[in-house]
């Protein structure tokens, strides 16, 4: 959530509320308070003091935002069972996820999940250990941001060289850096971050981190450890990541800025699925071991200019040009009880070339009125391509490679503005943007093979407008309303997505040349208070969403061999997603030494598809958090506690996203779970975290790692979906 109000700020009266300052909500560094639209704002000291190591720790306690985390019991030969391959997968925002969140770090995007059949990989492309900053803007950002930001954006900000030239009493020096050492308990992870940061000269700084961690899976509350489909434990899993983020920031004048970034993020992970053995009777075919590798990793170069002018149609001019490569990796064995090995090797990737060139011009309209305008040009090309391969037992032969859908080259070109028109009171902003996408296949080479048509282009326009408005009452109260659309092109593999009837496997899916994109209308209307002791904001919110894509939805068939299933991606009918959100803090004033304050936030949403009147099984349940922090100069003491409402069978559509014949797992219970937490200044320079988490060791589920998962599988073990009991966290961090 927000971090307003860090301890070394309070003094004997009341609280100093600092302004929130926001770059990703219009693409320009602005006042929270001053923007007509909810965002959440995560700083480095929040960060370090909630100990937060992925996205889904982030996520943890946002109201209506969630990261889908499914343990690692997927199988190799099992068709279409990839549950926990792709790890966090991305988040939800207001009940929409996946690709239709976009995701960024310093403004440059980060790769995309894919998921096919027993293949997938998610979106957890980050190291938070290079971050000083997260911004989430709920609801569409496609008049800024362009396609994917249909739901929302997260955005990651990396650290500067500035960040560690600043000595404890706030006098520049001309080397600094941070030392960090940290476990968490929930996956038994040991991380080490260190980073050195230097002044060459006068215009000249330079930063070098480095980050490296080792883990197991996430552990939870299951108690049987067999190895067969019974088992509930985790399956044994080591993980490894290492890290690097270099920066050269150059001030030849005071004019202009240029930051050169070298970012890469490497992560690797080994697990033996016990979870996949069968049970007894054994025969020639039944799996006796199974095991899988995966690898990920993200190179990032970008060059990031800005220039403060004085011309008619300028004061400030930015550029970006970026190249970013990501590969990720999946391979696995599986070992038959007649000693016959099966492989699997599935590698996607993404080699993604950005370029934005953006504009700022603020005029006086009048003696009341200022307007400043942004406007800009962004460019993004993806290269897209996938790799399946391996082979079988009997006989044992090379597995045909191939590609489930072509090479393709992912093309779109946006013009934007947006003009914010500001008086003492009043702020409106209207925006607008041209958005032109392609999707040319760029090689029709082991493609299926063969496919019974190559694969096909797509391309398209679309025009995004948005509007805004905040009116600020008096010093304490202000409202604010905005009507935003968003917009999300197709896939490649969502437009040519192919598979042919294997041995065993009775099911074709088949691409679909016309696909349209999705769309989306978003409206919220929202409140802000802020006195001397409380600050809140209310919002209600409602979204039409049009031609929303569904992957793989089947068509026709009985699953035979001379009957296969058919599946195709579609548009389907409209949905409509509702809900509000409330939050805010109280300062109850001194205590002793100290200041006691209480966070809190509610959210709550619904969601149905209109065409068929279900309800949509992506929406969390309703969540409450709250907490009661404690904070003196030398330490702080935080306990939180977060209720999460039940998911009740009628909340839930019971054959959407699940296997033919499936049933999806419903009345997930209620369940309120408390965390403590805290700091210890020990000097300026050095500082000690402790948690300890699920303090009452409740057993428990969330709703988004079940999304999907059947009552009638197999291998459906509810208690494998548990979440970790009581665990602790500790972290040491030092700057110099």
């Amino acid at each position: 959530m927000v971090v307003m109000v860090p301890a070394q700020a309070q003094q004997d009266g009341v609280v100093a509320t600092l302004k929130e300052i926001v770059v990703s909500g219009s693409r320009g560094e602005q006042a929270r308070e001053e923007l007509a639209l909810v965002t959440d704002v995560v700083d480095a000291p929040a960060l370090e003091a909630r100990q937060i190591n992925d996205i889904k720790d982030l996520a943890a306690d946002m109201p209506n935002v969630s990261v889908r985390h499914a343990p690692a019991r997927f199988s190799v030969t099992g068709a279409g069972n990839p549950i926990g391959r792709d790890g966090n997968v991305g988040f939800t925002i207001r009940g929409l996820g996946g690709n239709r969140v976009l995701m960024l770090v310093d403004g440059i995007r980060l790769p995309r999940s894919y998921v096919n059949g027993s293949n997938a990989f998610g979106r957890d492309a980050l190291a938070l250990d290079l971050i000083k900053r997260v911004e989430l803007v709920r609801g569409p950002s496609s008049v800024l941001y362009g396609s994917d930001g249909l739901a929302g954006l997260v955005n990651f900000i990396t650290h500067e060289p500035s960040d560690f030239l600043l000595a404890a009493n706030g006098e520049p020096r001309n080397l600094g850096g941070r030392v960090a050492l940290g476990w968490s308990g929930d996956d038994d992870t040991y991380k080490a971050t260190a980073t050195l940061a230097g002044r060459a000269s006068d215009t000249l700084q330079w930063m070098f981190t480095g980050t490296s961690y080792t883990g197991e899976g996430l552990n939870n509350m299951g108690s049987n450890d067999a190895a067969s489909t019974d088992r509930t434990r985790p399956n044994p899993q080591n993980t490894s990541g290492d890290s690097v983020l270099m920066k050269l920031v150059a001030r030849p004048d005071g004019r202009q800025k240029h930051v050169l970034t070298a970012e890469h993020v490497g992560k690797q992970s080994d697990v033996e699925l016990l979870s996949s053995r069968a049970k007894p009777p054994l025969v020639a075919s039944s799996v006796v071991g199974e095991n899988a590798r995966q690898n990920f990793s993200r190179d990032r170069f970008t060059w990031d200019a800005r220039y403060n002018l004085s011309e008619a149609w300028a004061d400030l001019l930015q550029t970006v040009l970026s190249f970013q490569n990501a590969d990720a990796q999946d391979n696995g064995r599986t070992v038959r009880n007649d000693g016959g090995v099966r492989r699997r090797d599935t590698r996607y990737s993404e080699r993604t070339w950005q370029l934005g060139v953006q504009a700022g011009k603020t005029t006086p309209v009048s003696s009341d009125w200022t307007q400043r305008l942004t406007y800009g040009v962004d460019y993004v090309s993806s290269d897209v391509t996938s790799w399946f391969g391996g082979y079988d037992p009997a006989p044992l032969t090379a597995y045909v490679p191939k590609k489930y859908f072509p090479d393709t080259r992912d093309t779109s070109v946006g013009v934007y503005a947006q003009s914010e028109l500001a008086s003492e009171r009043w702020r409106v902003t209207p925006g607008l943007r041209f958005e032109s996408f392609a999707l040319d296949v760029i090689s029709q080479a082991g493609y299926a093979p063969p496919a019974s048509a190559p694969g096909i282009s797509l391309s398209g326009t679309h025009t995004s407008p948005k509007l805004g408005a905040l009116y600020r009452v008096d010093g304490q109260w202000s409202v604010f309303g905005n009507y935003a659309t968003g917009f999300k092109a197709p896939n490649a593999w969502q437009l040519n997505g192919y598979f042919d009837p294997q041995p065993g496997i009775n099911a074709r899916l088949l691409p679909n040349p016309n696909l349209k994109p999705e769309t989306s209308q978003h409206y919220e209307l929202g409140v802000r208070t802020s006195s001397e002791r409380l600050t809140t904001e209310f919002a209600v919110f409602t979204g039409n969403y049009n031609q929303l894509i569904v992957d793989k939805k089947l068509l026709s068939g009985s699953g035979t061999a001379l009957d296969p299933y058919v599946y195709q991606t579609v548009n389907i009918d409209n949905a409509i997603i509702w809900g509000f959100e409330f939050r805010g803090r109280m300062d109850w004033g001194r205590v002793g030494p100290g200041r006691v304050s209480t966070p809190f936030a509610l959210a709550h949403a619904r969601g149905q598809d209109t065409g068929t009147g279900r309800p949509l099984n992506s929406i969390d349940p309703a969540m409450f958090t709250a907490g009661m922090h404690y904070d003196t100069a030398p330490w702080t003491v935080r306990l939180d506690m977060q209720y999460r409402s039940a998911k009740t069978a009628g909340d839930i559509d019971p054959t959407a996203g699940v296997r033919v014949g499936g049933t999806q797992v419903t009345d997930v219970p209620a369940v309120a779970t408390f965390d403590l937490s805290g700091q210890w200044r020990i000097r300026k320079d050095l500082r000690l975290n402790a948690g300890i988490y699920n303090l009452t060791d409740r057993k428990y589920w969330l709703w988004s790692d079940l999304q999907g998962l059947t009552t009638t599988s197999a291998t459906t073990q509810l208690d494998a979906y548990t979440q970790p009991g009581r665990y602790a966290k500790l972290s040491v961090v030092m700057d110099f």
